[in-house]
């Protein structure tokens, strides 16, 4: 189960850590990623790491003001996000895939096997 947090309400310029909670699994071999999704639009790829943390990957919009982490000792993931605008307004999704510990990392929706609940960020100008 993953259980996403730390959205709020934000003015443009700001900054927010998003943090997502695993349990009942063995996260520190789970590749992580973070998607959003605004209204009427897809869900979206924002940012992906794989289970050692050795690597990441960044959508184009994420890059130079979103950085993800984890702490595998805390079953958590990180995503914190500076300088944000009104179109990073979103509700903000982690999401896991088991790997056994090799060192993929995956942006597309379908290769993820676990979804979080979402947390709200509003961006406000």
């Amino acid at each position: 189960q993953l259980q996403a947090f730390g959205g709020g309400l934000v003015q443009a310029g700001g900054s927010l850590r998003l943090s997502c909670a695993a349990s009942g699994r063995t996260f520190s071999s789970y590749a992580m990623g973070w998607f959003r999704q605004a209204p009427g639009k897809e869900r979206e790829f924002v940012a992906a790491i794989s289970w050692s943390a050795g690597r990441t990957y960044y959508a184009d919009f994420a890059k130079g003001r979103f950085t993800v982490s984890r702490d595998n000792a805390r079953n958590t993931v990180y995503l914190q996000m500076n300088s944000l605008k009104p179109e990073d307004t979103a509700v903000y999704y982690c999401a896991g895939r088991q790997t056994f510990y090799s060192p993929g990392i995956y942006y597309s929706r379908e290769e993820y096997e676990y979804w979080g609940q979402g947390t709200q960020v509003t961006v406000s100008s």
